[in-house]
């Protein structure tokens, strides 16, 4: 494509592609293209202009032959990318308001005097009429505020200032709504759906595809802990299915053979083959915005504190009104305080604070399900750490493979390969890896896999039982044989590394030795998040209590827990909540669910398991732990931003119905004064807290 270069300085380039006009459509489709640039680092496609503005960190050459390749027949943008775009939304809220203003300085200079008289009586009746709906609740509501004061002005026969108070509040409500769904259509956005991989049902055997590959009426296999990546229908087996992300409720719902299961949502327990019904958009992001919007869970009790609020204090403006008409007999001055409310700044500053903030967390790899969590991480003086794939790096490797049967040790690999792929977790993500490095490849030679919670996986291999996991599980739970001289081997073992126990028929075959080296950065995490306000930092693992206490050692722990189970971990949660600590949970593995669920913030790293993501009420990026000090920061800050803005609203706006009393400020500049503050509270609560990092 040929484009005019507009603009060019080091870093920045501005062009106009050779195109008359730029619809929404191909807007979003060049989005989605530049998008997919590792050397682009920031970009803007206006299309009211037809421009393209893109910041870069490599040659203007090459920003010049991407943007000469762009094709809009070759680039297939996906149906999820355009139904979350926002573009449309932001163009009819923008002409809405342009609309607004053009039709109320037109009239202004065009119409006569009665005429205006007889369209502001009109448009009244609008405004009288959504007051008067507020009753039957029994409660005073900003909306009969409104009503109250349009009709004092039309009474009084001052039709101008009646008119400017319509035209504010039309203004100031499209601007509220606007401001209020781009930031939760922002945050949408960074809870959407992204799965890459599936496991499908081709020639009655399962394999591993694209999800991008997959097509209404393929048959694919969800597992415990797995994410369901489209909606569809059940065709066999049965499963719990977490539905947080749809429901905003964590409490599973039993699927089976004919029912519906939807995207984005968890197989907790169980396992199904569903027949894929829909693809694309599958109208999640919606989905996820109704969540955002309608589940009062979300919400900081700070936030909700301060709505509640605003609709009490609707009754003190009315009484105001009342008792300044009847000492000054002024129906200008009682009309000044009528025009004056705190509801409309509290009810739009509080929550764009809140949605400000959750999308601030996003540019650090953070995503937060809502305001209450953010006020948890404010609050909460203990942190627990499971270690595997938190202190310790999300991607621990194989050491080695020892063979206890005769067979080879690669052979080992490749079956325990095969086995863990299905139940992705840091250690199963290890040994599948492994074998990938060495190119073992296999077939799906086993049966149905099951996985056991916090102890291993079994299924039938070549018609052997065969299992992996923990020492407990492997030789307490199934009775492993375990001859004196493979216990002597055994003792052998380094204690440094974890083990993987793999048997087959009853017997022990080999051992997979997992090194899980300590993230670089954890000692001085842990040594940061004291600075910051956490008084107790604690570990549980899974490990031996030799393994633990040298882990904990070297990070600077206040306590740890060694050889833990799932439930141990929740409950040690639920017994310190008890004696008034408030408790935050990381986590990354399916073992780790309930204990997150049990802490007043869950929070979960990204590359764990997908049911401990859904169940986290955080999720941070998996390659530095620095994220955590960095969201105990920003939600400091937010509760900071959440007073202010209360101290600032309750001052400024008395302050104005004082100067209304007083005869100082006529309506119409009270009404433009409280709604100019409103909004500027707004803009102002949408402005970053951190300084960028």
């Amino acid at each position: 494509m040929r484009y005019r270069i507009k603009s060019d300085i080091p870093g920045r380039l501005r062009v106009e592609p050779d195109i008359k006009h730029m619809s929404i459509l191909q807007a979003d489709t060049f989005s989605w293209y530049l998008q997919g640039f590792a050397c682009i680092d920031d970009f803007s496609v206006n299309e009211r202009t037809a421009s393209i503005t893109v910041r870069y960190s490599c040659t203007k050459e090459e920003i010049i032959r991407i943007l000469k390749d762009f094709d809009f027949k070759q680039v297939d943008v996906p149906e999820s990318f355009l139904e979350a775009s926002g573009r449309a939304d932001n163009n009819r809220y923008y002409e809405k308001i342009v609309t607004s203003i053009v039709l109320h300085y037109g009239k202004l200079l065009i119409l006569p005097d009665c005429v205006r008289y007889a369209l502001s009586c009109l448009k009244a009746v609008r405004y009288i009429w959504r007051g008067l709906r507020t009753i039957p609740e029994r409660r005073l509501k900003v909306e009969l505020l409104d009503a109250a004061a349009v009709t004092a002005s039309i009474l009084t026969g001052d039709h101008s200032t009646a008119a400017s108070v319509m035209f504010l509040l039309d203004v100031g409500d499209t601007l509220e709504e606007w401001t209020h769904k781009k930031s939760v259509d922002d945050l949408a956005r960074r809870m959407s759906l992204n799965v890459s991989t599936v496991w499908r049902i081709a020639d009655g055997r399962e394999v591993l595809t694209d999800a991008g590959d997959i097509v209404p009426g393929d048959s694919i296999v969800i597992r415990m802990g797995n994410i369901i990546p489209f909606d569809g229908t059940v065709q066999s087996g049965e499963a719990l299915i977490n539905q947080a992300s749809m429901t905003g409720e964590a409490i599973p719902v039993h699927r089976a053979a004919g029912n519906t299961v939807f995207a984005g949502t968890v197989v907790e327990e169980g396992e199904i083959t569903v027949r894929v019904d829909h693809i694309s958009g599958s109208g999640r992001f919606d989905k996820i915005v109704k969540m955002i919007e309608e589940s009062e869970r979300l919400k900081s009790s700070l936030e909700s504190e301060a709505e509640r609020l605003a609709d009490r204090l609707v009754p003190y403006t009315f009484a105001g009104a009342g008792l300044t008409y009847l000492f000054t007999r002024d129906l200008t001055k009682a009309v000044s305080v009528l025009m004056v409310d705190y509801s409309c700044a509290l009810k739009l500053a509080m929550p764009i604070s809140v949605l400000s903030a959750i999308k601030e967390a996003g540019d650090y790899s953070i995503t937060i399900k809502g305001g209450k969590f953010i006020e948890a991480v404010a609050d909460a003086d203990t942190i627990v750490f499971d270690k595997t794939g938190t202190l310790t790096k999300a991607c621990p490797v194989v050491k080695d493979v020892i063979s206890l049967n005769g067979e080879e040790p690669d052979e080992l690999l490749r079956e325990a390969a095969c086995l863990e792929e299905h139940f992705p977790h840091s250690i199963a993500n290890a040994v599948v890896k492994a074998a990938a490095e060495k190119g073992l490849t296999h077939d799906e030679i086993h049966t149905k896999v099951e996985y056991i919670v916090a102890h291993g996986i079994s299924t039938t291999l070549e018609d052997k039982k065969a299992i992996i996991g923990s020492y407990h599980f492997v030789f307490e739970d199934e009775k492993t044989e375990l001859s004196e001289e493979n216990k002597k081997r055994l003792s052998e073992i380094p204690e440094e590394y974890s083990r993987l126990y793999y048997a087959k028929d009853g017997k022990l075959s080999g051992v997979i030795l997992i090194e899980d080296p300590l993230r670089p950065e954890a000692s001085e995490v842990i040594k940061k998040l004291h600075e910051v306000g956490f008084e107790h930092i604690v570990m549980m693992t899974g490990d031996s209590d030799s393994t633990a206490s040298a882990i904990a050692s070297q990070v600077g722990v206040d306590e740890y827990h060694a050889e833990v189970l799932p439930e141990d971990k929740a409950s040690y949660i639920h017994r310190i909540k008890e004696a008034g600590r408030k408790v935050i949970m990381i986590g990354d593995g399916i073992n780790d669910s309930p204990a997150l669920s049990e802490a007043d913030a869950g929070i979960a790293v990204s590359e764990g398991a997908e049911i401990a993501r859904q169940i986290a009420d955080i999720t941070i990026a998996s390659e530095d732990l620095s994220s955590l000090v960095i969201l105990r920061e920003l939600s400091d800050l937010l509760m900071k931003r959440i007073r202010f803005n209360y101290r600032t609203i309750v001052g400024f706006n008395t302050g104005l119905i004082l100067l209304g009393v007083l005869g100082i400020l006529p309506p119409s500049t009270s009404a433009l004064l409280h709604n100019t503050s409103t909004i500027l509270l707004g803009v102002k609560s949408t402005t970053r807290l951190l300084e960028k990092k």
